[in-house]
């Protein structure tokens, strides 16, 4: 309170003459409940302001209702609109400064909203479906009314002032209702008109972005809104918008279409820069080597960035020379640098084909070399089929044991009788063909041939005894050793005509036979009990090797031959 305010507090009049009191007491006019009078600041007491508006008694104003002035600036002699409420019964009258101010701020409101005018306001607070504004008295500014796009943080407005228009008010209700964005609607119709008479197709200018989709991003040219598609933010592969770009951010761009009918305007980011693929062939030549990084990976490749705007793919059969290849995710990563080789460039469709495997040698070039034909190799079993077993080579090379190369003399139904998968077995090398990838392989190779010994072993018109294996009606069977049987034909078992051999022998029985004939390429034995039958194993002997000078059918010794004789109509037993 400055000194002049402390001189001047009640009870200071004792110092005035009596043509003054008189004087003061002349000038006195009753004043109206209900008017805005002048008031004078006379004197101060604590919080209040002691003011005379010329009534017969001054009266008291809080210093805090001078919220528009600076209560430390008021001096005695500063002359305010009040606003009288009531006269009190002790004497005096009830003033308000703040409802002066807000008589004439309804006063204002209402000229400016007759003329469209604005006003100014200082956002306050949030409130329910929007923002409280004080323009003299509080205000409404809704949501929607703040900006032309929904604005994300109402909190940052706080504090700030704005100019407004006002939408309705009603005084007797203390209700008014701004916005902001008429404002803004206004200034920017006023910027599209101007953009539209300068606005050409080919021409460069700088915008911000005002929204972000998953097909483009929508930018303010200044007064329009233009959409930039996704196709046309960059030559390469653009997954989504607001990986590249946010909301606000400033960017240059090239209009490539006005439709002034419609008004939309189509722009372009990577029209600003030349095509890529203008240059490619130069840049990657067929058949040499580059790098990349890995943008992509599908099921059946991997896309690779060569530089912004050009992406080559790797199809998974050019990842690595293995037949059975695994999922490209299980050879590279997204973010991989790679070096690779260009196998293709396709300019009109925009098409590179990339190679992986070339950069490798392929294992099938040295295989013959590493793997000669006859040499012995091991392996792990990597699987079994009906047809044979795979074992692993190396990278990219499998074998393959065919089922009748599993053994020389054994029955084998299946592979998994005798083998089971990750099981580490040897086998000799048999056939390479590169061409078509195959790599055949025996396990049966791996010991000597038994019929090859059998050739030698059981010539024509040797005596041999052996376990009968087996009785059918077309002959007996006659193990000789291991792997190794002969067949007694029906027509071989006796001078006498004999229907089927069933009941005659039993399977376990030892029989003493002739050999007929032998052949380690058809792998099979004919042997004979008839040419013994009467005589001595000697004589018998002697007899056959003349008969055998003699040209005569033979017996057939096998299941096979008896189906041959059959085809050509008949077989040696009904001849004679």
């Amino acid at each position: 309170m400055t000194e002049e305010l402390k001189q001047s507090t009640p009870g200071g009049n004792e110092d005035l003459s009596f043509a003054e009191l008189f004087e003061m007491e002349e000038n006195n006019k009753v004043v109206a409940v209900g008017d805005v009078a002048m008031g004078t600041i006379i004197g101060a007491v604590d919080d209040y302001f002691l003011v005379d508006v010329g009534d017969k008694a001054e009266s008291y104003i809080a210093k805090s209702e001078f919220r528009q002035e600076d209560e430390t600036e008021i001096k005695v002699g500063d002359v305010f609109e009040v606003f009288v409420e009531r006269r009190k019964e002790e004497g005096g009258l009830l003033l308000s400064r703040e409802k002066a101010i807000a008589i004439k701020v309804w006063e204002k409101i209402a000229e400016i909203q007759e003329a469209d005018g604005i006003i100014e306001g200082r956002i306050e607070s949030r409130v329910k479906g929007g923002m409280s504004v004080d323009i003299g008295v509080p205000a409404f500014l809704p949501y929607s009314q703040i900006d032309l796009r929904p604005v994300k943080d109402l909190d940052a407005l706080i504090g700030q002032v704005f100019e407004f228009k006002i939408l309705k008010f009603n005084r007797k209700r203390n209700n008014v209702v701004i916005s902001r964005r008429a404002i803004l609607e206004e200034e920017r119709q006023k910027l599209r008109e101007q953009m539209r008479s300068k606005l050409e197709e080919g021409q460069i200018i700088k915008g911000a972005i005002t929204n972000i989709t998953d097909y483009g991003l929508f930018i303010d040219m200044g007064g329009m809104d233009g959409l930039c598609h996704i196709t046309d933010l960059s030559w390469g592969r653009v997954s989504h918008p607001a990986k590249l770009y946010k909301v606000g951010e400033e960017l240059e761009v090239k209009v490539l279409k006005y439709d002034k009918e419609k008004d939309r305007v189509s722009l372009g980011v990577k029209q600003l820069r030349d095509d890529p693929w203008e240059t490619v062939v130069e840049k990657y030549p067929v058949g040499e080597k580059t790098t990349g990084k890995v943008v992509s990976i599908t099921d059946y490749g991997v896309f690779v960035e060569l530089e912004e705007g050009v992406e080559g793919l790797i199809h998974v059969s050019e990842m690595t020379w293995s037949k059975k290849p695994r999922h490209p995710s299980k050879m590279v990563a997204v973010g991989d640098e790679l070096e690779i080789m260009v196998l293709n460039i396709e300019t009109e469709t925009k098409r590179i084909s990339l190679g992986m495997k070339q950069l490798q040698p392929n294992p099938w070039d040295l295989v013959t070399e590493n793997y000669p034909v006859g040499s012995i190799i091991e392996g792990k079993i990597k699987n079994i089929t009906d047809f044979g077993v795979f074992i692993g080579i190396e990278e990219g090379i499998d074998g393959l044991i065919h089922v009748s190369d599993l053994s020389w003399t054994e029955r084998i139904k299946h592979p998994s009788e005798k083998y089971t998968k990750g099981e580490t077995i040897q086998a000799v090398v048999l056939k390479i063909d590169k061409e078509n990838e195959r790599f055949s392989l025996g396990i049966k190779q791996l010991v000597p041939d038994p019929w090859q010994a059998a050739y030698n072993n059981y010539p024509s018109g040797t005596v041999v005894e052996g376990e009968i294996t087996n009785v059918t009606d077309f002959g007996v069977f006659v193990k000789l050793e291991e792997g190794i049987e002969g067949l007694v034909h029906v027509s071989e078992i006796s001078k006498d005509k004999v229907k089927t051999p069933i009941g005659m022998y039993q399977v376990g029985d030892t029989l003493k036979a002739i050999v007929i004939n032998v052949s380690a390429k058809d792998r099979k034995i004919g042997l004979s009990v008839k040419t013994l039958e009467g005589e001595d194993e000697e004589a018998a002997v002697e007899k056959f090797k003349k008969a055998e000078k003699a040209p005569e059918k033979t017996a057939p010794s096998t299941f096979g031959d008896l189906l041959k004789a059959a085809a050509e109509g008949g077989d040696s037993s009904d001849e004679g």
